[in-house]
């Protein structure tokens, strides 16, 4: 069933948000089972590959970086909860667990909420894009660009660059300082330099204990793996086929959620891993609900579960989506633009 569907047979847009407001109560028992399910198991794989490393098996140590960063990834997702307020009832606990988790993903964690909640005010608005999103441009916006310009357009949404160099870039470096509020007051600079601070002193006791390359070497690789496969998702999860955006007098929230947001419908495993946060789309519409509780949402509404839907390989065919074309309401591929302009 289509989103537009889905809207006009359920009524006004809020109709769908207050549906599923009872499942934003978390559990707390819950929760800290998510939390030690996640953070024990990558804590002992990050000692055995230091270890093996320690005794000349770098290989296995590299291995083992593999299933490490698909913990990290499920533990930045915990932390991603936490800034929606979502994990536990008092703010003070999603705060500084998310805080804490911040340190291992280096994500500061005050300066990303306060950026990531500009992506859910703004998602899908066209005329609202910028902190928090990965660029995209209109045809029109694009083919008005110097030649220069659009050369770094299409470097930067290449697969190469955004699924290669760009979560390097965004983890090791631009997340380092408060990007887009410099200007605004000290707290994104605490946030930020606070995370870098104790993230250094935590890996300089590492070296210590466990030396130098060993720690560096599959924390570098674990990093690398976990940032390219949240770019991955984050990008999916708003740019496919199918995906809508609208100028601010069109634009809904609630419409936004359900027909900008993709359902990444991923293999059991892959879903446990990633914390369900393919079902983008509910997360969309209620941002507080937990992500254990997400997978219920679609049992009890089974009507949301095809609604903007992304097959596991039907996604990667969405890499080659760069540019929102306002005449025919969809995204299309260079190769597309240039031809129709032609």
């Amino acid at each position: 069933m289509e989103p537009a569907s889905i809207m006009a047979q359920e009524g006004p847009p809020a109709s769908w948000s207050a549906k599923i407001a009872p499942y934003r109560t978390p559990k707390r028992l819950r929760s800290c089972f998510e939390i030690a399910v996640t953070a024990v198991p990558l804590a002992l794989i990050w000692a055995v590959a230091w270890l093996l490393h320690a005794r000349g098996l770098w290989w296995a140590a590299l291995a083992l970086a593999v299933p490490a960063a698909a913990f990290l990834v499920r533990l930045f997702m915990i932390q991603h909860d936490c800034g929606h307020g979502a994990f536990f009832q008092m703010r003070q606990a999603n705060d500084w667990v998310g805080r804490l988790i911040g340190v291992l993903t280096l994500t500061p964690y005050d300066y990303w909420r306060h950026t990531h909640a500009i992506h859910h005010a703004t998602s899908g608005n066209l005329d609202r894009r910028g902190l928090g999103a990965i660029e995209m441009l209109t045809v029109a916006e694009y083919q008005a660009l110097s030649p220069v310009r659009r050369l770094g357009y299409r470097l930067y949404r290449h697969p190469l660059v955004m699924f290669g160099l760009g979560p390097a870039f965004v983890f090791f470096l631009m997340q380092r300082l408060p990007i887009g509020m410099m200007g605004q007051g000290w707290r994104p600079w605490i946030s930020t330099f606070g995370t870098s601070a104790v993230a250094a002193g935590g890996l300089g006791g590492l070296m210590w204990i466990f030396g130098v390359g060993p720690v560096l070497s599959v924390n570098v690789v674990t990093m690398l793996i976990a940032g390219t496969i949240g770019v991955w998702l984050f990008y999916i999860q708003h740019q496919f086929e199918g995906a809508t955006w609208k100028r601010n007098s069109e634009w809904r929230r609630d419409e936004a959620a359900l027909e900008g947001s993709s359902h990444y419908e991923l293999p059991p495993v892959l879903r446990w891993f990633t914390a369900n946060i393919g079902i983008h789309h509910v997360h969309h519409l209620s941002s507080r609900i937990p992500f254990y509780r997400l997978p219920k949402v679609l049992r009890d509404f089974p009507e949301l579960r095809p609604v903007s839907r992304v097959g596991f390989w039907q996604g990667f065919r969405c890499a080659r989506l760069t540019l929102w074309d306002e005449g025919e309401r969809r995204m299309v591929s260079f190769a597309e633009a240039n031809a129709r302009a032609s």
